[in-house]
C-alpha cells in the first residue's frame, strides 16, 4: 500500500485556483522529485501534502486515512517537513534547534530523555553538523544551516520527508552537498523522501520517481526519469527546445538546451518541429 497519496485534489492558494483533478501517489521508499515550471503549483502540492494546506476537494490520504482527519502529533510522527524559507529565533545554538525536532515526541507523561538525547546526537551526525552544536544558528553558511534544518527534520525520526526546494538560495557546491545528503538517507532505506526541486537536471540525476508538473496544476508525467524523460515532454511541458542525452558521470537523462539561434528560428516561424536532432536517447517515454 501507498503509505501518502493525493486523490482528485482541487488546491487555492492567495484566493486562486492552483490545480483540479490532480492525483499523485507517493512510491514507499522512493526518491521522489516534483518538478515543473514556475507557479504550477509544485509547493503548493507539497504543502498540501504536508497537511499545511487543506484542499478544496479532493483528500490526502497517510496510511489509508485523511490526512486532515488525524491528531497533528500523530502525523508529525510519522511525516516531517523541511519549508521552503526557515527562521530560526534568535540566538538559538544548533543543538537546541535540532532538539525541537523532538517536540512530536514529548508530552506530560514523556520528557526528555536519553533517547531524546541519542536521536538529536545521531540526526547531527548523519548531517555533518555534530561540530556545530554550540554554535549559534544565525552565524552560519547558507549550506550549514540547510543541513541543520535538515538534521532537525531527521530528530522527529518519521519514514516520509518532504522537502521544499532545499537547495534554494544555494551555490552549485552546496546544492550537489544537500543533494547528496538526501540521497544518502534513501540509499539507508529507512525513509521516502519527497522534494520540490528547480533544477531538471538536478531531479533526473537524483530521483528514483520523477513527478513532472505542467501549468495549471496536472501531472504530465511520473516514473523513473530514464523512462519518461524526452526531448518532447520538456518541450511541451517548459516550452523548451532541447536535446536529451545520456549524464556522461551517472547515466540519467540530461537536458542541453538548443543553441539560441536554433531557439530564435522556432519562435519566427522557421524550420517547424523538425530541427530537434538526435534526440531519441529515452525511446520508451510514458507521456
Amino acid at each position: 500500500m501507498t503509505r501518502l497519496r493525493a486523490d482528485d485534489l482541487t488546491l487555492t492558494y492567495e484566493q486562486s485556483t492552483v490545480a483540479t483533478g490532480l492525483s499523485v501517489e507517493i512510491p514507499d521508499g522512493s526518491f521522489t522529485v516534483i518538478i515543473g515550471p514556475n507557479a504550477c503549483g509544485k509547493s503548493t502540492l507539497l504543502k498540501a501534502l504536508a497537511r499545511m494546506l487543506k484542499p478544496q476537494a479532493g483528500v490526502v490520504q497517510l496510511d489509508g486515512k485523511a490526512i486532515t482527519s488525524q491528531r497533528s502529533k500523530d502525523v508529525a510522527k510519522r511525516l516531517g517537513l523541511l519549508p521552503q524559507s526557515s527562521t530560526a529565533p534568535g540566538g538559538i545554538t544548533v543543538g537546541d534547534l535540532v532538539a525541537r525536532g523532538r517536540y512530536p515526541h514529548q508530552s506530560v507523561l514523556r520528557q526528555w530523555s536519553a533517547e531524546d538525547e541519542a536521536v538529536v546526537a545521531e540526526s547531527m551526525r548523519l548531517t555533518g553538523v555534530a561540530g556545530l552544536a554550540e554554535r549559534v544558528v544565525d552565524e552560519l553558511s547558507g549550506g550549514q544551516r540547510q543541513r541543520v534544518w535538515l538534521a532537525m527534520v531527521l530528530a522527529q525520526r518519521t519514514p516520509i520527508l518532504l522537502l521544499d526546494e532545499p537547495t534554494t538560495f544555494l551555490d552549485i557546491a552546496h546544492q550537489i552537498e544537500v543533494l547528496d545528503l538526501c540521497a544518502d538517507l534513501h540509499a539507508g532505506g529507512e525513509h521516502t523522501l519527497v522534494a520540490v526541486l528547480h533544477d531538471l537536471n538536478q531531479a533526473c540525476r537524483y530521483a528514483t520517481n520523477l513527478v513532472v508538473m505542467r501549468p495549471g496544476g496536472t501531472v504530465a508525467a511520473q516514473g523513473d526519469p530514464s523512462r519518461i524523460v524526452t526531448a518532447e515532454l520538456v518541450e511541451d511541458v517548459f516550452g523548451l527546445r532541447c536535446r536529451v542525452v545520456d549524464d556522461p558521470e551517472t547515466g540519467t537523462p540530461m537536458i542541453v538546451p538548443a543553441a539560441r539561434q536554433k531557439r530564435a528560428r522556432r519562435g519566427s516561424g522557421e524550420g517547424g518541429s523538425e530541427d530537434h536532432g538526435p534526440v531519441a536517447v529515452h525511446e520508451d517515454a510514458a507521456l
